[in-house]
């Protein structure tokens, strides 16, 4: 029986909020473009841009789409708790936006030669999620 207790010490999980409209719009079939433009804070759509640019060959845009997600995405963590470290379940649906994002910056930096930073990025990504790399990195 679990007692909801962190027996780790460390800080709890960070739950995003769910964002319906950006959901029911993607799975309608909008555009991620014009779905960002609309909702420029849900990290989601950015997540998107980024890695259809990656899958497209284009690593500029690519980074610049995903570093947009990935720091609305710090926004969104912080205004729900989240004080720069503690877990970010990829279980919890609404908090792939933002890993995604972050993947795909990973990605983007590397193929720019941001070695550093790629490095960085998918520490990040595992401190938040130790299956998240497994999940989003290929």
């Amino acid at each position: 029986m679990s007692t909801g207790t962190n027996l780790l010490g460390g800080p709890p999980p960070t739950h995003l909020p769910e964002h319906p409209e950006v959901g029911a719009q993607l799975a309608g079939g909008a555009e991620p473009a014009a779905v960002a433009a609309a909702h420029p804070a849900a990290s989601l759509p950015w997540a998107l841009l980024a890695e259809a640019a990656l899958d497209a060959g284009e690593a500029v845009p690519a980074y610049a789409f995903a570093r947009t997600g990935y720091h609305r995405g710090l926004d969104a963590l912080r205004r729900a708790g989240w004080r720069g470290h503690g877990p970010v379940p990829w279980a919890h649906e609404p908090n792939r936006g933002f890993l995604r994002a972050l993947a795909a910056l990973q990605r983007a930096a590397a193929a720019i030669g941001e070695t550093p930073e790629a490095d960085r990025c998918r520490d990040f990504l595992r401190d938040c999620d130790p299956q998240a790399p497994a999940e989003l990195l290929r």
